[in-house]
């Protein structure tokens, strides 16, 4: 083994037991952290959950007048389905 090598394996090489002045702080802050997300995670799915479950179970219209369509939604633009144009307006 080179001293090189013995050098490297020493430097590696991690402290059986952490110390120092900053050791352990991070930890009561972090998990305070945690907890808060925590919460508004479970606070959010609730919400949420509470909302589908008043959304109705069919978006179609109940009593559709004469005049609109099956799909009232669905903007079909300036385009007619008859029109045979290929995007070129000719007078």
């Amino acid at each position: 083994m080179t001293a090189s090598h013995a050098l490297t394996l020493f430097l590696a090489q991690t402290p059986t037991s952490p110390t120092g002045p900053e050791f352990g702080k991070a930890s009561p802050i972090g998990l305070v952290i945690i907890l808060a997300l925590l919460v508004g995670t479970v606070l959010l799915i609730r919400n949420m959950n509470k909302k589908i479950k008043r959304l109705p179970e069919s978006f179609e219209p109940e009593h559709p007048e004469p005049d609109q369509d099956a799909d009232e939604g669905t903007d079909r633009g300036a385009a007619h389905p008859d029109d045979k144009r290929s995007g070129s307006e000719s007078a």
